[in-house]
């Protein structure tokens, strides 16, 4: 069975799997990944020690180890989140800062531009804001197989996610075109620069590329910019039966970030605004280091030779 014939078959067949039993899967693929130690849990590992300079390796090795079972519960809620009734989602999603920061811009008939980091369970995130909140507009990898960009396509349409593929023509100017429409959430998962033309930041003391997008729509739509944090949380009594599953997700949403200077250069304000949300995000990686599913390079200084002359030199972390 090739990888989009599996998540094919997952997101077919995973909700008629009892919610325990399908969780203690998940928790033993999680835990045995971890303990094979391959690739991806070691450049968890590496992203995780930068973050937290505090902790020894022994300390990091144990973090993964949580970390690789919170991204397997990523995983294990998306197969079967087409299954959830709106109930059940609402009992999953607590909110922080929605009603000051973005309530309003949305009941006046705006947008907003999201920047979101691979943090929790985003895919939960946006079937909520869509049921719950405002459209919701994104970008999505162009994966491969083909067969397999398609399931994940067609995964988001269900949930009521409208969604452009990265590379698919002019991605920026359609969501600006959304973004000035109005009535919008458009989050952006930015924290990991998938074109080599995104911008070098300083990412809890080390020097990263993040993407430009969130920035870029902010600018040339005229919306306000937001980081977006999600993690995960335990559910207790009533609020547990109601989501039938012990774990929930917290959206925080940051204040809206300043708008830089006019008279500057469009990439200095670019800049200033990913500066200004990765500052933000990063507290929230810190804290929740365990939900930030960062299982590739996005360091500088852990780039190839070409992505690190692209950023200006031999940078170190």
């Amino acid at each position: 069975m090739n990888v989009a014939s599996a998540y094919t078959f997952a997101w077919r067949n995973a909700t008629r799997i009892p919610e325990p039993v399908l969780r203690a899967l998940f928790t033993v693929v999680a835990d045995v990944t971890w303990l094979r130690h391959g690739k991806a849990v070691r450049r968890m590992e590496a992203n995780y020690a930068r973050v937290r300079p505090d902790l020894d390796a022994a300390a990091v090795r144990r973090l993964s180890r949580a970390g690789m079972r919170s991204y397997m519960r990523y995983f294990r809620e998306a197969f079967t989140l087409q299954g959830v009734s709106t109930e059940r989602l609402r009992a999953r999603v607590r909110l922080e800062g929605y009603d000051e920061h973005v309530r309003p811009v949305i009941a006046d008939g705006g947008a907003v531009s999201l920047a979101l980091g691979h943090l929790g369970n985003w895919d939960l995130a946006g079937a909520y804001g869509s049921q719950n909140l405002a459209g919701v507009l994104t970008v999505t990898e162009r994966l491969k197989p083909a067969e397999l960009f398609d399931e994940f396509v067609r995964f988001r349409g269900s949930l009521g996610i409208e969604v452009l593929p990265l590379g698919g023509g002019d991605v920026l100017g359609a969501l600006v075109r959304g973004a000035k429409e109005g009535g919008r959430l458009i989050p952006l998962l930015s924290d990991r620069d998938l074109t080599s033309t995104g911008i070098e930041v300083d990412l809890a003391g080390h020097r990263a590329r993040v993407a430009a997008g969130p920035a870029l729509v902010g600018l040339e739509a005229g919306v306000p910019v937001h980081a977006v944090g999600i993690t995960y949380e335990r559910l207790h009594g009533a609020r547990r039966r109601a989501a039938g599953t012990p774990w929930g997700i917290v959206i925080r949403f940051y204040p809206p970030l300043p708008v830089p200077d006019a008279a500057l250069p469009r990439d200095e304000r670019a800049r200033l605004l990913t500066q200004g949300w990765v500052d933000q995000l990063a507290g929230t990686i810190v804290e929740h280091t365990q939900d930030w599913h960062m299982l590739q390079r996005v360091f500088v200084a852990d780039l190839g030779p070409a992505r690190q002359r692209a950023s200006g030199g031999q940078a170190t972390g």
